[in-house]
């Protein structure tokens, strides 16, 4: 049996490297989506197949339509039909909405959430067609209660449970599954360079008192991205150690 094709948007960065792995160790034929400088991405590629894991790379710019439609068609052509999407790609720009710029508010909402369209709109249909697909659509747990100076990340992060919920109702009888994770603070490098006074503040606020960590995160996308899990679909999954239950 031919290995089923998982793309990773943001596969590269500190989770969406994890959940590459991670769907690697599930048996799939991993392509991971990049948006730096292709010498970067090659040498990323690289060093992951000293450490064992063969994967494929795609660039895409996720914020440009074209783009991504132009991506899906080149891993159709030379690798074969996607039947896992994971969205993942994600930037931050934070500022108070009164200080906020235009650019920090399109930049994250081009990035964030409007790459969960451009990305499922060039795929969607092919699964449709093959009657099997999962999508999982990377959230935040500041999209579930807001943040301060992050008006622009927790719009995006909120809009991509509504966009999943929507597209889980109309592609539920195709075979298609559709959900959402919602990660508290992992400790990525990102997180990991907050002011050492501020991160010590977030992680007393966490019940477990810690950090998850990102193969955490991947192991629940892992889960999702199963095929013996046809029946959960328009899920929105928090792995936030406690931090803020619904």
């Amino acid at each position: 049996m031919e290995k089923k094709i998982a793309l990773v948007t943001g596969g590269m960065g500190g989770i969406g490297h994890a959940i590459s792995r991670e769907l690697y160790h599930q048996g799939r034929r991993v392509v991971a989506a990049y948006s730096r400088a292709q010498d970067v991405a090659l040498a990323w590629q690289a060093e992951e197949k000293k450490a064992g894991y063969d994967f494929d790379i795609a660039y895409a710019n996720v914020t440009d339509f074209s783009s991504c439609e132009t991506m899906i068609k080149k891993i159709e052509n030379e690798v074969g039909p996607i039947d896992i999407l994971i969205n993942n790609a994600g930037i931050h720009r934070d500022h108070t909405c009164c200080k906020m710029s235009k650019d920090e508010w399109d930049s994250v909402i081009n990035t964030d959430l409007n790459s969960v369209f451009y990305m499922t709109r060039a795929v969607i249909n092919g699964m449709k067609d093959r009657h099997y697909g999962r999508i999982i659509n990377i959230s935040s747990i500041n999209g579930q209660k807001g943040q301060y100076g992050q008006v622009n990340y927790s719009a995006a992060k909120a809009g991509i449970h509504g966009f999943t919920k929507a597209l889980a109702l109309e592609v539920a009888k195709h075979g298609i599954t559709v959900n959402t994770v919602s990660p508290g603070y992992v400790a990525t490098e990102m997180v990991l360079s907050i002011p050492k006074e501020v991160l010590d503040k977030i992680i007393a606020d966490i019940p477990m008192n810690r950090l998850a960590t990102p193969e955490e995160v991947a192991h629940v996308i892992t889960f999702l991205a199963d095929e013996k899990n046809g029946y959960i679909t328009g899920a929105n999954i928090a792995i936030n150690g406690g931090h803020y239950m619904l």
